[in-house]
Formats: C-alpha cells, sequence, structure tokens
C-alpha cells in the first residue's frame, strides 16, 4: 500500500485507485476472515491520509491549492490561510481543513474502496 500511494511515482489519480484497489480487494479476501474491523478503519484513515498528501503535491502553486479548496466547499480567507502554509505535505494531509475537504465521501466519488465496508458487506453474507 506505501509504494502504491508514494509520492514519488507520478501517475493518474484514477489510476492509482484502481490498482489500489485491485490491491486492497485481494488483500480483504486473504485476511477475511480477521476479527478487527477497528483495525481495517484504521488502515482506511491512513490511505485516505496518503491520498491526501499526494493531492496536496499535485495542487504545486499556492494559487492552485487555494482555488481547489474553495471549489471544494472551504471559504475562501480559510482556503487561503492553508494554502500558503508551509507545513509538509504529512502534516498538511492530516490537517482540519484536508480532512473536511478530501474526506471519505469525496474518495468515495473518485472510486476508492473502504476496507471497513467492505469487511461489513463480506463479514455478514
Amino acid at each position: 500500500i506505501r509504494e502504491l500511494t508514494s509520492r514519488r511515482h507520478s501517475m493518474k489519480m484514477s489510476d492509482r485507485l484502481r490498482r489500489l484497489n485491485r490491491y486492497l480487494t485481494g488483500w480483504l479476501g486473504y485476511y477475511q476472515l480477521v476479527d478487527t474491523p477497528s483495525i481495517l478503519a484504521q488502515i482506511d484513515a491512513w490511505i485516505r491520509r496518503r491520498l491526501r498528501m499526494i493531492r496536496w503535491k499535485e495542487w504545486k502553486t499556492p494559487s492552485a491549492r487555494q482555488k481547489n479548496l474553495v471549489r471544494l466547499g472551504i471559504k475562501k480567507a480559510k482556503a487561503w490561510q492553508w494554502a500558503n502554509s508551509r507545513k509538509g505535505y504529512w502534516r498538511v494531509a492530516h490537517s482540519p481543513i484536508m480532512d473536511y475537504a478530501l474526506n471519505s465521501e469525496y474518495w468515495k466519488g473518485q472510486g476508492l474502496m473502504s476496507l471497513a465496508e467492505r469487511y461489513q458487506t463480506r463479514r455478514w453474507t
């Protein structure tokens, strides 16, 4: 998962999510008998943070960051404040602004599969 969500490899986010979903499906198929849904939820949160980090790096300039944050529903003043942040990618990826703007619903809309949700559906069928 760390390799698939690395910032070093430049690829379209749709391709990255497709490859990640394929890997997670196989991984969950192997571990579907585990009884730790909270661990899967933590892994989901970690994956989303890694993807937010990639998105932040894709929005290279402060103006692009501000424009994209405003497009995702953040107020212009807050977007400007965070767009000009000099914090590192990993730290910004866990900021309240990024958690709100690029939440689990956003990633679900992009096509990311949730391990915890998939575990619940497989567990009860």
